[in-house]
């Protein structure tokens, strides 16, 4: 079986600087190497939502990679834009990922709840906002993890997946 490519954007005005590591961003690699996942591309750009929609539309359009994941822009700052970024470009949104990765997050912390990442498609791409933080990275991903292979399926058509029983 051939793998599913994925890309990781890391949104962060310091990281883009230089001020500071990406420490989320390897995370989500670690996470999904293996057989099932190929890692096409990694960029980090500040919280700008030009930049953001820009990459977004690169990976899906042009690209064409089965999974992205953006890190970080999720939380209540003035600067955090990455789901206004997102969600303009999705043609479908996937609430249920969504709020599955802020429900587990409420198990450990409150402040689950005031992240705002969304979840949706644009083409044939499943597009994940993530949060910053390398441990609520690693939280939100373990939740939906076993359900991606099966979403990108179901997004790009796959017959044996949407055969009539």
């Amino acid at each position: 079986m051939t793998p599913f490519t994925f890309a990781v954007l890391t949104v962060s005005d310091r990281c883009a600087a230089g001020q500071a590591l990406d420490r989320s961003g390897p995370v989500i690699q670690q996470l999904l190497s293996g057989i099932e996942w190929k890692s096409t591309a990694y960029q980090i750009v500040p919280d700008d939502r030009e930049l953001i929609q820009k990459t977004l539309r690169r990976w899906a359009d042009e690209e064409a990679v089965d999974l992205i994941l953006t890190t970080g822009g999720t939380g209540l700052h003035p600067r955090d834009v990455t789901p206004e970024a997102t969600r303009p470009l999705l043609q479908r949104e996937i609430p249920g990922m969504a709020e599955a990765m802020r429900w587990e997050g409420l198990k450990k912390t409150p402040h689950a709840m005031l992240s705002r990442g969304c979840v949706g498609v644009r083409g044939r791409t499943l597009i994940v906002n993530l949060p910053g933080s390398p441990k609520a990275v690693r939280e939100s991903l373990e939740v939906i993890l076993p359900a991606l292979p099966h979403a990108i399926r179901k997004i790009q058509g796959d017959p044996s997946q949407c055969a009539p029983s």
